[in-house]
């Protein structure tokens, strides 16, 4: 140690649930990409000393999604020496509570940064700054616009010079990925997630248009890439200290343009070297389309895959600008990674302009009977800040939610074309419940058991995204093991509850909750031992793990909702299904 201190916190927050309590628990299960690249950067700054040879920098790290921000505590060792507090990777529901909580540390005269997808998205799209931004700079809180490589010892010498700019704006100098940080935690933070997850991003950017993304507009359209030395750097890093399960956070992996040497990298270190490497991979749903991907994304320690599937009504996805996805293709590319042995993921978009509850309940049902996908979850189509659904919304002054923690993609933010908001809610809570019916479980377990996938997996992911929306009342992408709620740590301006009445009701809801989970888990289990007693189970065959050709799948969605497209988007119902066979 030399004379002198400069700590910095890395705080990534969490969001408030309907009650106005933070949303936090024993284990989450979603590594925070955001603190892995912003410490990693930071620790490159604290090895090269760049506030001077006689500055020491320290980083905490804390995952608010698992574990208890100590604000008054963190305030004392700031202020006893220098340093800031820094709000990362904050997303649109997330900047409510990482206000809150800039506020207590701006009380405390604390130095604060927050960055994240709201505050770039909102800088990048909206002609002036919401009012939430507004609000954080009357507090004295420094934003932050744009990637941190190559730019965040300026802003540390800044606040350490005293002379911090209230606005840190980089969007239009996106930085290149080649030989950047190695984004890396140390493993007492990657051991507070299920699993022992953490993860990496090997590329950024992308070059398409859905209206309802965020990423084209904060991290651009050009894509940037890590090379197979970086992913294999970052590996080792991790794996130095036991962690060897990655989330890889790429938008669509396989679209990543060294994602061969990257795969083959993997593939050397898992096969020759014995690493234990496990992967989670986000892909699109032409990845089938490209020799060796799959085969490979397996041999390279891939088990789990969450593909963008969006939507299989040919309408909607023309209403979004995502005509990349060829719909008639997804049974064949959900096959081959079965035959892989990856259990497959998909996210399902409700409330497409031209969405009904019925067109929505027919989606579901088609998805059930003709896709061979494990899991499936489901996100209200929300106008994201930084989206052009949210631009456009603003521009025109249509109504939106305006309580940034309702973007979360589990409540309704705008008003619907056709359906009344009360009719949109129950569609999301209907399709919960109708793709994890008890009949449909047990048709995912059997098309695992034929498959070869290992059943027992399937189930206990099955039992999470069944029960976290409907029990716990968070998305299951907000999930985690034991809820936490803390009396104390309630939203700003709602009062805190009396201990004599909080404790007998939170004990109340913690037996209530912890009861319905255990019947849900017993109830899927049985179902799991009624098919692992089949004897002929590894013979079992359904529409869905049939082969299908392209001439059959235009017949089944294509040709099946031409005559139900309306002129929404300015094309004859003619043209709109020979435009979404394309």
């Amino acid at each position: 140690m030399t004379g002198r201190r400069f700590t910095i916190v890395l705080i990534k927050p969490s969001h408030y649930d309907d009650d106005g309590y933070v949303i936090q628990w024993r284990r989450s299960t979603i590594p925070s990409n955001s603190l892995a690249s912003v410490y990693g950067l930071l620790a490159e700054c604290a090895t090269e000393r760049i506030l001077g040879p006689d500055v020491d920098i320290e980083i905490e790290i804390y995952d608010e999604c698992n574990t208890i921000v100590d604000i008054p505590g963190i305030s004392k060792r700031i202020l006893g020496d220098q340093g800031m507090v820094a709000l990362v990777g904050v997303q649109s529901n997330q900047f409510p509570r990482a206000l809150d909580i800039g506020r207590e540390f701006r009380k405390r005269g604390v130095t604060v940064a927050v960055g994240g997808f709201h505050v770039s998205g909102c800088i990048a799209m909206l002609p002036e700054l919401p009012s939430d931004l507004k609000e954080a700079q009357a507090l004295g809180i420094i934003l932050y616009a744009g990637e941190g490589e190559g730019r965040l010892a300026d802003l540390l010498r800044d606040i350490y010079a005293g002379a911090a700019k209230p606005v840190y704006n980089y969007l239009n100098d996106m930085p290149d990925m080649a030989a950047a940080a190695i984004p890396v935690l140390p493993r007492t933070v990657v051991t507070k997630v299920a699993g022992h997850y953490t993860s990496f991003d090997a590329g950024r950017g992308c070059p398409f248009q859905c209206s309802f993304c965020t990423i084209i507009n904060v991290q651009g359209r050009k894509s940037r890439y890590r090379t197979a030395d970086d992913v294999e750097a970052v590996v080792r890093a991790n794996a130095a200290q036991g962690v060897t399960r990655f989330f890889v956070t790429d938008d669509n992996f396989a679209r990543n343009r060294n994602w061969e040497p990257i795969l083959d990298r993997l593939i050397e270190l898992r096969e020759n070297q014995g690493f234990r490497i496990r992967l989670l991979l986000q892909v699109d749903t032409l990845c089938h389309r490209i020799p060796g991907f799959i085969d490979k994304a397996a041999r390279a320690g891939c088990n789990a895959v969450f593909i963008g599937l969006e939507n299989i009504n040919p309408q909607s996805l023309m209403g979004a600008k995502k005509r990349q996805n060829k719909i008639w293709e997804y049974r064949d590319m959900l096959q081959m990674w079965r035959r892989a042995k990856v259990m497959t993921w998909a996210g399902y978009i409700l409330g497409f302009p031209t969405d009904t509850p019925e067109s929505i309940a027919r989606d579901i049902d088609t998805i059930k009977r003709e896709l061979p996908i494990d899991i499936l979850e489901f996100f209200f189509l929300t106008p994201l800040p930084g989206s052009e659904d949210h631009k456009v919304l603003h521009l025109k002054g249509a109504w939106m939610e305006a309580d940034m923690n309702n973007y979360d993609l589990e409540h309704v933010c705008a008003n619907h074309a056709i359906m009344s908001a009360d009719a949109w809610r129950g569609v999301y809570r209907d399709a919960w419940a109708r793709y994890y019916s008890d009949a449909h479980v047990e048709t995912v377990l059997r098309r695992a058991v034929a498959s070869g996938i290992n059943p027992r997996k399937i189930v206990d992911a099955m039992t999470v995204f069944s029960g976290a929306a409907r029990i716990e009342r968070v998305h299951p992408l907000q999930f985690g093991y034991v809820r936490r709620k803390l009396r104390t740590q309630r939203r700003h301006g709602l009062p805190v509850v009396n201990p004599l009445v909080f404790y007998p009701w939170r004990a109340f809801d913690f037996l209530s909750v912890a009861g319905k989970w255990a019947a849900l888990a017993l109830r899927y289990r049985k179902i799991l031992r009624r098919v692992l007693a089949d004897k002929d189970g590894a013979a079992y065959v359904d529409e869905a793990l049939k082969p299908a050709t392209e001439v059959d799948h235009k017949h089944d969605f294509v040709a099946g909702y031409a005559d139900k497209i309306p002129d929404t988007y300015g094309a004859p119902k003619r043209e709109a299904a020979q435009v979404a066979a394309q």
